[in-house]
């Protein structure tokens, strides 16, 4: 069972303890890789742990990695292209939603490709209270370090004209300009 190109999907993020952390209401499908998902989101209502809920403001180009211990939001903004990385579990769907397990650490990269992290006391913190294991510790770990080599070399998906394919392809599809087939990525 998996995705379909031009679905729509549910996206839950969890904590380690099993919690959930926060929930999209829906994601268009535009792509479906061996190891990826593509999703967009765009004026989506999300919820949050607390039970705060949001509207996004603007489109945004998700990748949910089946094999990568991270997920990427690209947000499309009048300033450019903003992207959210939140260091998570491999994603899986599990014909309900895609689903992963949120591990504290965010990346934000800007439009003119500086970067900072995010949330390392929260990850310290989590990673006693919710005694995570040594063996995740190390991935996720391991995983930022390689992360950040991606976004200083520009590797895909943080590059402005992958991101502005996969718009014109979402902007296309939801017109019925294009058919709904996988990209060659």
């Amino acid at each position: 069972m998996d995705l379909k190109i031009g679905e729509n999907v549910y996206i839950e993020s969890f904590k380690h303890d099993g919690s959930v952390h926060r929930v999209w209401s829906m994601g268009y499908v535009i792509d479906v890789q061996e190891d990826f998902y593509v999703i967009v989101t765009d004026h989506t209502w999300v919820v949050e742990s607390d039970g705060r809920r949001w509207l996004t403001k603007e489109p945004a180009i998700c990748f949910f990695y089946k094999h990568r211990w991270y997920n990427v939001i690209s947000m499309i903004r009048k300033g450019g292209i903003y992207y959210y990385v939140n260091l998570a579990s491999p994603s899986v769907y599990d014909g309900e939603a895609i689903k992963n397990i949120d591990y504290d650490l965010d990346v934000k990269v800007f439009p003119d490709d500086s970067y900072e992290i995010l949330d390392e006391n929260e990850y310290a913190m989590h990673a006693e209270k919710m005694h995570y294991p040594k063996e995740i510790r190390e991935k996720v770990e391991g995983e930022l370090q390689c992360l950040l080599k991606e976004i200083e070399e520009h590797r895909r998906p943080f590059s402005f004209s992958y991101i502005n394919d996969y718009l014109i392809r979402y902007f296309r599809m939801i017109s019925g300009q294009e058919e709904e087939q996988p990209a060659n990525s």
